[in-house]
């Protein structure tokens, strides 16, 4: 589809009502598999959607900045006043890296892919709403509220998905080309090519039967309720599918909230990891990256004075947390250029990093570490794709990584991603 231009008025006619219930994953029930998914379990913030009422997609890298940029223009026509809660109403993401070419399993979700639900069911408050979209052609305005009606109707007011028994996953990994990749990082580094550099693996999974998307968000936003939850399913079925503790930009008229997340140790390690020489290394490159980064697009920003420790289920992490006040016309399209790729997840100097990883890491990262999440008029919230997993059918494959620095070793750092994998390998029902 090509990008809205704001000449052309909206395209969209929507319209909403509440709804009785209390969990928008309860529509599966009887709409089916969602669409999008994008839950944040602490901040009571969920929203599910179904179909597609719109599409926006990037083809070329040249083409990316444009179409974010009409993601957050005014394209919906409101037959009444809409809800300033309302997340989105797009939701979608982009690859990691914009240059390489899609191919394979990525092939779906492409460069970069964002919808508009025809569905969408979110928590306002501690209630549920919808809000349907239709194209505006004439006759729209009677679909939306015959739509509007039929979801109403058939909406579950009450529904607990039942989580299906832990199943055997057969999984395959390479260790020995991981740590071999870790150590030639390592050589990199102290010969002064590098100060850091964040490398992923993939780890292929199988499942006894085709896995069930519903169920693997049911167990992602229950296991990990300090964590975004997502889901972006493409409509041959592909879904991809994460639960990810690190914003990359929360944008609200010109106010911006984002955080540098590095620094990585099991559960129970805060201590050590907060005394540890190479993982506050790792975390403050990270957060001058940003500081320095977000200079060009904003009128003031501001940093905590210390990191504190953010405790996951699996994996403790350090975590600054930033903020800014964005220079007058800065939107969402250039706070994402600006930040993306951070130190978190792809190194430093960052384009010595990246030339590294395409050298280095074979691995086709799709739309791991990539922005994903929702972007509407004057509003974004995009969170960094990690802990994540692209599934069809009995088939997924999980992405995690870690981050080098002088020091690391390549059995640690193995460790480290075997720890960072379980919670994608628990939520797909794997014993």
């Amino acid at each position: 589809m090509t990008p809205l231009s704001p000449a052309e008025g909206p395209r969209w006619v929507a319209g909403m009502m509440p709804l009785a219930g209390v969990d928008p994953l309860a529509g599966a029930g009887s709409l089916g598999v969602p669409s999008v998914y994008w839950e944040r379990p602490v901040a009571r913030e969920a929203v599910a959607g179904w179909g597609e009422a719109g599409v926006l997609e990037a083809h070329a890298p040249g083409e990316l900045p444009a179409v974010l940029g009409a993601l957050g223009q005014d394209s919906v026509r409101w037959l009444d006043a809409a809800s300033p809660l309302l997340p989105g109403p797009w939701f979608g993401g982009m690859r990691f890296s914009p240059t390489e070419p899609v191919d394979g399993a990525w092939r779906s979700h492409g460069l970069a892919r964002w919808t508009l639900p025809e569905v969408l069911v979110w928590r306002d408050g501690s209630a549920l709403a919808v809000a349907v979209f239709a194209l505006e052609v004439p006759g729209a305005e009677d679909v939306v509220r015959s739509r509007l009606e039929r979801v109403r109707a058939s909406f579950p007011q009450a529904y607990r998905h039942p989580v299906g028994e832990p199943v055997a996953l057969r999984t395959a990994s390479s260790r020995p080309d991981f740590e071999a990749l870790v150590d030639r990082a390592v050589e990199a580094i102290g010969a002064g090519q590098l100060h850091k550099v964040v490398l992923a693996r993939a780890l292929d999974a199988e499942g006894p039967a085709p896995f069930d998307v519903v169920d693997v968000l049911a167990r992602l936003r229950e296991q990990n309720p300090r964590c975004a939850t997502f889901l972006f399913r493409a409509p041959d079925g592909t879904g991809f599918l994460g639960a990810t503790p690190e914003t990359l930009c929360r944008v609200d008229g010109r106010r911006l909230e984002t955080e540098a997340l590095a620094g990585s140790a099991a559960p129970g390690g805060a201590e050590a990891l907060d005394a540890s020489d190479k993982d506050r290394r790792e975390h403050d490159a990270v957060v001058r990256y940003i500081l320095q980064a977000l200079t060009p697009v904003a009128a003031s920003v501001s940093a905590d004075a210390q990191p504190s420790v953010l405790a996951l289920k699996n994996v403790v992490h350090l975590r600054t947390g930033i903020r800014a006040e964005l220079a007058e016309g800065v939107d969402t399209a250039r706070v994402v250029t600006a930040l993306h790729p951070t130190p978190a997840v792809g190194g430093t100097p960052r384009e010595r990093a990246l030339s590294f990883l395409v050298e280095h890491e074979s691995l086709d990262r799709g739309w791991y570490a990539g922005p994903v999440g929702w972007v509407g008029p004057g509003r974004a919230h995009l969170v960094v794709a990690l802990r994540s997993a692209l599934v069809r059918g009995a088939k997924a494959r999980l992405f995690v990584g870690a981050g080098i620095v002088a020091g690391s070793s390549a059995e640690s750092e193995w460790r480290e991603t075997e720890m960072k994998s379980l919670a994608m390998l628990r939520a797909l029902g794997g014993r």
